[in-house]
């Protein structure tokens, strides 16, 4: 296993497997604007690899160019899927060559990522998890249901909550974490719990609320960053943040690791971030992040549901038509509507509120 760390690596590793790639490169792509790695994509299926590309639906303020993205891809021979549009995002980053080597990033094929943020990937050549990875990817290109069988491969909504939950909860002595933002109360929960029982838990990024037992600081340099180290044996990585929506509303993809060598190179960078970052400011995270967004999407949500026609008399005329010989159903008219309300609302709410945060986000980052 080999750990990749942004800034620093760079684009270099990525391309330099799709230049070894002899039969089939995979690749999963939410953001994209990396044209070296457009060019060895082209490269390899002039040299007869087959390029396969998982291209998502949708993404914040970026959709323009992923439709663009898929037409040069086609217009070079490479195979394309769009992901698709039951969950709120897909944000979940990987790439596999040859079946027999696999990436995991939390970063996007994006300059601002690679070169001006902080953020780790991961390639690695383990059996279970290119065979997870494999049968994800065929299953979300061909929009069938994917049932995971590793502990180890982390995706969401599948997955990620439970394992991340058991991973937080198996901590002894330390728990060292990256993460944009964790607003999840459950996590949150779990984090006090093993700092409340001795457990030493730092984090690099932003929580919504914490005790004076967890310490939380900030990187100098933009953070794009998912990752949990347990007690210096054992490392959560992924593109899943502890979020409500990241874990249970989007596909994200991640992976829990033991290996040494790679451990080593990612406490180090921790350790040095921790030391040069800044003591986190309270106030940053609570009222600049949480309480707008919230707030923004409780009204709409409120107002967008109570808007919405009646869908009982549709849902019973449908019904009729699959029942034999017209026989009738008895529909609760009131608790159906009752029950798509709140369904809509909630959705809605979820939706609106990570896109105001991530607006508010983007206006707070550096520029590439």
């Amino acid at each position: 296993m080999k750990l990749l760390v942004q800034p620093g690596d760079g684009i270099g590793p990525l391309v330099k497997a799709i230049e070894r790639a002899k039969e089939r490169v995979q690749i999963v792509i939410f953001r994209f604007d990396r044209l070296e790695i457009e060019k060895a994509l082209e490269d390899a299926v002039k040299r007869g690899v087959a390029v396969e590309a998982l291209i998502a639906f949708t993404n914040h303020g970026g959709e323009k160019n992923l439709r663009k993205l898929e037409m040069r891809f086609l217009e070079r021979g490479v195979k394309v899927a769009r992901t698709a549009d039951d969950l709120v995002r897909y944000h979940g980053k990987m790439m596999i060559v040859d079946g027999s080597e696999l990436f995991i990033f939390a970063f996007n094929y994006t300059r601002l990522d690679i070169e001006a943020s902080r953020s780790f990937g991961i390639s690695t050549g383990d059996k279970e998890l290119i065979g997870e990875a494999l049968k994800l990817f065929e299953c979300d290109c061909t929009r069938k249901p994917y049932k995971p069988n590793s502990s180890r491969f982390l995706v969401s909504p599948m997955n990620a909550r439970r394992e991340i939950a058991q991973f937080i909860k198996g901590a002894e002595k330390e728990l060292l974490i990256y993460d944009v933002k964790i607003t999840d109360r459950d996590m949150i929960r779990l984090l006090e719990e093993r700092a409340r029982d001795g457990v030493e838990v730092r984090i690099i990024g932003k929580i919504a609320r914490h005790g004076p037992q967890i310490a939380v600081r900030k990187t100098k340099m933009r953070l794009h960053a998912r990752v949990i180290v347990r007690d210096r044996k054992h490392t959560f990585l992924g593109s899943q943040s502890m979020r409500e929506l990241e874990l249970d509303s989007r596909r994200e993809i991640g992976t829990i690791f033991s290996d040494e060598k790679a451990l080593k190179r990612l406490l180090e960078v921790f350790e040095e971030d921790w030391k040069t970052g800044a003591v986190a400011d309270d106030s940053e995270t609570d009222v600049a992040v949480k309480p707008p967004a919230t707030k923004v999407a409780k009204k709409v949500a409120k107002r967008f549901s109570q808007d919405l026609p009646p869908v009982a008399p549709v849902i019973e005329q449908a019904v009729k038509d699959v029942l034999p010989n017209g026989a009738a159903a008895d529909i609760d008219h009131d608790e159906i509507e009752a029950s798509v309300q709140s369904a809509v609302k909630q959705v809605v709410k979820q939706v609106v509120r990570e896109n105001v945060e991530d607006a508010i986000e983007q206006q707070r980052e550096p520029q590439p």
